[in-house]
């Protein structure tokens, strides 16, 4: 600003310092540069699917929509018709049993979840628990707000588990909240039932608010699992999940958290006043979506994303990357080869050579320094193109 410019001496809040531009959010400004110099930039960056949701969902958005009496604001706790919707979702493939009136609070996504359970739980100056590599949001909202980050480690050697005797010496003493989130983003792990009998014993021993987000159990994955499965969770632990990767409605902005009663209210108070409600007919279109079928499922969830995957796995085969082969989830996580200081002078060159748009680990903290994640949100030619390219950038 200039010395002209009135609002010269206004500074920001202390809070806008503790964080940085989210990464995709810089980072698309570059290869929007790029495009607009005729680049053709293919990306395999973004975890946000490129299929419809069902027909069944677009339908009855649509209908509502036509209705004179949809367009006003709607309950912050949500219509019944999705509560009700979204405790059959959970009965249906989880075997959990949720009571819709009071032990689930309709979110408009994750984002918003990770900032009301913060704001519910946390003060100022407490600590919470945040995988490392992890979700970045789980870090710069917990900054934002004034938790103090206490990274736990994920590590491939261990499965990318939390290391539990870690966490056991670890000083617990100001921690309230612990982020989870299996299946794992970035990292491909899936869940699993040992880790989260774990993870319940260690949130009840140590009054510490276990949060596992989990929106990404159907993807490549023929067994999806809840943490609320295991007996007493609902007590200490609240879960996440979300439409947008499960049911391809990503730009909807639905989610969820389910847990106890207690927990529930608190959040909902928190909530109440900051927003209100989902526009009526994408809860209704909601509600609709989630009794898609078995086979809707398995086509977009599996089928697609699987065959998607094999050309994936092709690609990190020809960057010269090494990883595992049962990981589930939509993107592919590979450890790159030793030649390169880091991810991210790979994925450099890969954007500049090859003209592709590939995610460097270190984005999700310092133990994925050394790997690189690839995306299958994009058509099957378009990660076609992209072997071809980074196969051509080889020759050269």
């Amino acid at each position: 600003m200039t010395e002209n410019n009135p609002n010269h001496n206004i500074k920001p809040a202390e809070r806008v310092s503790a964080v940085s531009e989210y990464y995709f959010s810089r980072k698309l400004k570059e290869v929007a540069r790029l495009n607009a110099k005729g680049k053709d930039i293919i990306s395999l960056a973004i975890g946000s699917p490129d299929m419809p949701p069902s027909e069944a969902a677009i339908n009855k958005l649509c209908e509502v929509a036509r209705q004179d009496g949809s367009h006003g604001y709607q309950p912050t706790m949500g219509t019944p018709e999705l509560r009700e919707a979204m405790a059959g979702f959970y009965k249906r493939w989880y075997n959990v049993d949720l009571d819709p009136q009071k032990e689930i609070q309709p979110l408009i996504g994750s984002k918003e979840g990770i900032l009301h359970v913060t704001l519910a739980f946390v003060n100022p100056g407490d600590e919470v628990l945040v995988p490392n590599p992890g979700y970045p949001t789980y870090t710069s909202l917990s900054k934002i707000l004034g938790a103090k980050v206490v990274n736990y480690n994920l590590r491939e050697d261990n499965g990318w588990q939390p290391d539990f005797d870690e966490l056991e010496k670890t000083d617990l003493s100001k921690v309230k909240l612990m982020w989870t989130n299996y299946p794992n983003m970035p990292t491909g792990a899936n869940a699993q039932e040992d880790t989260y009998r774990k993870l319940v014993d260690f949130a009840k021993r140590h009054s510490i608010v276990v949060v596992n987000d989990n929106p990404y159990s159907f993807i490549l994955n023929e067994k999806p699992l809840s943490l609320l499965q295991i007996p007493e969770a609902k007590d200490c632990c609240i879960e996440f999940n979300s439409m947008s990767k499960s049911h391809n409605m990503p730009g909807w902005r639905v989610g969820m958290c389910a847990s106890n009663s207690r927990f529930i209210e608190w959040i909902l108070k928190i909530k109440s006043n900051i927003d209100s409600g989902t526009f009526r007919g994408i809860q209704f279109a909601a509600a609709e979506a989630y009794n898609n079928s078995d086979e809707w499922h398995h086509q977009a969830n599996i089928t697609t994303y699987r065959r998607r995957r094999d050309t994936a796995e092709q690609i990190m085969k020809e960057l010269g990357c090494t990883f595992a082969p049962k990981q589930v989830g939509m993107f592919l996580w590979g450890k790159i080869p030793e030649k390169y200081n880091d991810a991210e002078e790979l994925t450099e060159r890969v954007l500049h050579e090859a003209r592709v748009f590939i995610t460097p680990g270190f984005i999700f903290g310092s133990n994925g320094e050394r790997y690189i994640r690839i995306s299958l949100c994009a058509k099957d030619d378009k990660i076609e193109e992209a072997l071809s390219r980074i196969k051509g950038m080889k020759q050269k």
